[in-house]
């Protein structure tokens, strides 16, 4: 059993995906500084802005992130899931894309969010995600994370898919100990239901949550809740970022995981309710 650091990094990134991605190193750099071996990047974090100019700079915003973060992880010795990128779909549309990233600066698992941001939150506030953004395979992704001589099985997810908890059960049932979760989560969602939805997902998969994201204002219009959560598979809160730029910071003890199904096996305990409109 392992105990080490993850940090939940929380960026207020901009529209200049040169600036973003020296917040990004910066971030990465106080993580490593703190001890983090295992270090979480929120949603957009190379570039928060228009839908519109992002989807236009996808291939240099692309080009960015592949240099950067591995080299990153080189550097630090650590593995980074870089939550929430632009990468050219065939469709001509863009993939919102994670990746996690070795301490060899290898991309061992690659994951293209599947739900898709369509809302109206007022008559000022409304998001259509799909417009630029084609959805990913509805594939749940499981990879293995190597922490010293332990591997620790992290499922990846991004954002709006924390309101489908079929994902994360389905995540728990391919063997996941850790999900995360990068988000840029707006603030009237935020502010009802961030940490509600973050606690629900680690209570009913006896799992770890880490879960980083944006802050403050973005450009012009955006705005984000911040509020950078790392969370026990009991559902207790380890640390949470606030509002301002910078990390959630907590140890991750594997061995609380299978303590925790083992007094409250719940996920042993499911029944498979059979769908007769099918």
């Amino acid at each position: 059993m392992s105990v080490f650091y993850a940090a939940a990094i929380q960026l207020n990134s901009q529209p200049d995906y040169r600036e973003s991605m020296e917040m990004v190193k910066q971030a990465v750099r106080e993580a490593a500084g703190n001890e983090a071996i295992f270090v979480a990047l929120p949603e957009n974090f190379a570039f928060m802005g228009d839908e519109l100019e992002k989807h236009r700079q996808a291939e240099v915003i692309e080009e960015a992130v592949l240099k950067t973060i591995p080299e990153l992880c080189r550097k630090y010795g650590i593995t980074i899931m870089a939550g929430g990128y632009p990468v050219r779909a065939d469709s001509g549309k863009v993939y919102n894309r994670a990746i996690l990233v070795n301490s060899e600066g290898e991309i061992t698992a690659r994951y293209e969010k599947i739900h898709l941001f369509d809302v109206d939150l007022s008559e000022d506030e409304t998001y259509r995600e799909s417009d630029t953004v084609e959805a990913g395979n509805p594939e749940p992704v499981v990879s293995g994370i190597h922490i010293r001589d332990e591997v620790i099985q992290a499922g990846l997810s991004i954002c709006y898919d924390i309101r489908f908890p079929e994902l994360y059960r389905r995540l728990a049932g391919l063997g996941a100990e850790m999900v995360c979760i990068p988000a840029a989560f707006t603030r009237p969602t935020g502010e009802a239901h961030w940490e509600i939805l973050l606690r629900a997902r680690a209570i009913e998969n006896s799992c770890y949550v880490i879960a980083p994201a944006q802050t403050g204002i973005h450009g012009e219009k955006r705005k984000t809740h911040g509020h950078s959560m790392i969370i026990d598979p009991w559902g207790r809160i380890l640390a949470d970022a606030g509002t301002e730029p910078g990390m959630a910071l907590a140890e991750i003890d594997t061995g609380l995981i299978g303590e925790i199904r083992q007094k409250l096996p719940s996920l042993k305990h499911r029944v498979f309710f059979v769908d007769i409109n099918n």
